[in-house]
């Protein structure tokens, strides 16, 4: 078996905080890590656990203390994400800085797949994943170190993980949490996991940005014009009006779901085979229901110029390397309970304010960047400021139906973060 390389690329914001953050793991059972999207505390905290001697592999780093385990005895680091795409993607962005082969130290679990050798130290799996794992194994006890990542999505299962993590762990001293969040929302976690020693401690990571600079392009839409004309019109004023760069860079444009990506993909590249210039330029579609290989292709920047057309999957959870400017169509699909209908609808919303700056980030990454919003800024304005968390939005019956087969006990005794 190879040796892993431990190495923290100084690039990322969260390599310069390393040693407050491994200090902070070291003393504390629950830490709360915040920083933007891009700071790259997805694929650090991992590595900084291993350097701490934690995993099955124990690595401690010089000066970090002695491995937690002997050789052999050592169980898993789980690292969770709110989406499939994101829990393999990852897992074969950290085994490449490793230098090993993916499922040898570091591997994945989703659904249908599972690459994860027998003495892998880190697993990356979907939090439903881990909720079902709690079935088999109530205590957890094939981890020694838990990363809940994207905790700011706030899904029903991160919900319930956070609740039931901070049911065990006074059975569980050895284990250690870390919780990450994008968002200003911190505190809400810290409080959750409060001991008697307070709470539990927060961290902020930079993130690694650039100036982003907003452009408000509302549309009327009519018969002539709709909004894959007013994407089109967005991709010219990028690549081709008189103040785009000539050394342009990608274009990531933010759609409510599949079939608008489909609707729009056409359209673009009817639009691009009209245009001298950009007739060779790529449309990649990516959304959770692509094959790996497609999925894949996202992550190639060696062609040309390429126009990616993406779901909110790339909101948070993937980083999608080379974008300069963003096309946010300011919409989402949400599930949402209707209580006049009595049945749970998937709803193409306006999505809140934090969303829309996180979309507006992806740009800022590699150098300044542009995002065209194709609604008005009095409308961005009157936005909620955050997305309402699942919980808040599902059936109450679903919840309760879906804790009672988790077994996760008696709904008004269970430490909720927000009580349905």
């Amino acid at each position: 078996m190879s040796e892993p390389v431990l190495e923290f690329p100084e690039s990322l914001p969260v390599s310069a905080m390393r040693d407050e953050i491994m200090r902070a793991m070291a003393q504390h059972q629950v830490i709360i890590v915040c920083g933007e999207t891009g700071s790259g505390k997805t694929t650090q905290l991992p590595k900084m656990a291993l350097a701490l001697g934690r995993g099955k592999r124990a690595l401690a780093l010089e000066g970090w203390g002695k491995p937690a385990h002997a050789p052999g005895q050592g169980k898993l680091i789980g690292h969770t994400q709110p989406r499939r795409i994101a829990a393999s993607s990852v897992a074969k962005r950290i085994a490449e800085e490793l230098k090993t082969p993916l499922g040898e130290v570091v591997g994945f679990k989703v659904r249908f797949q599972d690459r994860l050798s027998r003495d892998a130290s880190v697993k990356l799996m979907t939090d439903g994943i881990l909720l079902a794992e709690t079935q088999t194994d109530p205590q957890l006890l094939a981890y020694d170190t838990l990363i809940i990542d994207e905790a700011h999505e706030r899904s029903l299962n991160i919900d319930f993980l956070l609740g039931y993590l901070r049911q065990i762990l006074p059975r569980r001293p050895d284990l250690k949490i870390i919780v990450t969040s994008a968002t200003i929302d911190a505190q809400r976690f810290a409080d959750h996991f409060a001991s008697r020693h307070g709470p539990a401690p927060v961290i902020m990571v930079s993130g690694r940005t650039f100036p982003v600079e907003q452009r408000y392009r509302p549309f009327e839409e009519s018969r002539e014009h709709d909004l894959n004309d007013a994407i089109c019109d967005a991709v010219d004023e990028l690549w081709l009006g008189p103040a785009a760069a000539r050394d342009a860079g990608d274009i990531l444009v933010f759609l409510p779901g599949e079939r608008e990506i489909r609707e729009a993909a056409d359209a673009l590249r009817r639009h691009l085979s009209h245009q001298v210039h950009l007739r060779h330029a790529e449309v990649i579609p990516l959304f959770a229901r692509l094959s790996q290989a497609e999925q894949d292709r996202v992550f190639d920047t060696g062609g040309g110029r390429r126009i990616v057309l993406a779901t909110n999957v790339a909101e948070t959870s993937l980083t999608v390397p080379g974008i300069r400017f963003v096309v946010d169509v300011g919409t989402a699909r949400v599930k949402r309970y209707s209580f006049r209908s009595k049945v749970e609808q998937l709803l193409v919303e306006p999505i809140s304010q934090s969303s829309a700056n996180q979309r507006a980030g992806r740009c800022g990454r590699v150098a300044n960047g542009i995002c065209i919003r194709l609604y008005a800024q009095d409308d961005f304005e009157q936005r909620p400021r955050f997305t309402d968390p699942e919980i808040l939005r599902s059936s109450l019956a679903g919840v309760i139906l879906r804790m009672k087969s988790l077994h996760l006990g008696a709904v008004e005794d269970f430490p909720f973060i927000e009580r349905p």
